[in-house]
């Protein structure tokens, strides 16, 4: 079985058991999930989306976030970690959407880098689930289980990035990555992977080695 036909049936697959394929992170704005993403950094979405209610009922718009005081800021995404680097990081990002963008989030790859604390992970996100265009997001579950899958040998996101990309179908992309990480939650987790009964044991070189 070649590899593309392996992400096929991976992308088959989780579209069965998965037909909705959603964001963790909730957000109502393009620009509150750039700042939804940012908090998610070394943290749990569930953490995040416990956060952001008070802060965008606190700062509920570009302007506000902005203009925040940055001790205010720290004290509301503390939670999060680093807060110190995560409320500078927003503060500025807020700035720069307003002066640079009129306050619209870029549609752009080149443009969504220009951003303080958005790195390819987070654009694609934003590309994929804002815009609507084939969107790779490498994150820790997407590059633990697309090299379970053996359609990947690296654990650099740019490079797992690249490999996947020739694999999975454009149009399929950013919900396959959706996909992967509740799957990642469910049942390929980090530790203990739940092998026997998985979905995917059928096609799976990682499977295979352990039985």
């Amino acid at each position: 079985m070649t590899k593309r036909e392996r992400a096929l049936l991976a992308c088959e697959t989780l579209e069965h058991i998965y037909p909705e394929a959603t964001c963790a992170l909730q957000y109502e704005k393009p620009y509150e999930l750039l700042v939804a993403v940012r908090l998610s950094a070394q943290c749990t979405d569930a953490r995040v989306n416990q956060v952001t209610p008070k802060l965008f009922k606190t700062y509920p718009t570009l302007e506000a976030l902005a203009q925040a005081k940055i001790a205010d800021l720290e004290e509301i995404v503390r939670p999060c970690g680093f807060y110190h680097m995560k409320a500078k990081s927003i503060k500025e990002m807020a700035g720069q959407l307003l002066e640079k963008y009129d306050g619209k989030v870029p549609d752009t790859m080149e443009d969504l880098l220009t951003l303080s604390g958005v790195g390819r992970k987070t654009a694609n996100l934003i590309l994929g689930d804002v815009y609507g265009k084939p969107a790779i997001v490498a994150d820790t579950h997407f590059i633990r289980i697309t090299g379970r899958l053996g359609l990947t040998n690296s654990k650099d996101p740019i490079q797992v990035e690249r490999d996947l990309r020739p694999l999975v179908p454009p149009e399929c992309s950013s919900d396959f990555c959706h996909r992967i990480v509740w799957f990642g939650r469910d049942t390929c987790r980090a530790r203990k992977p739940q092998c026997v009964g998985c979905p995917m044991s059928e096609f799976c070189p990682s499977f295979e080695e352990k039985m």
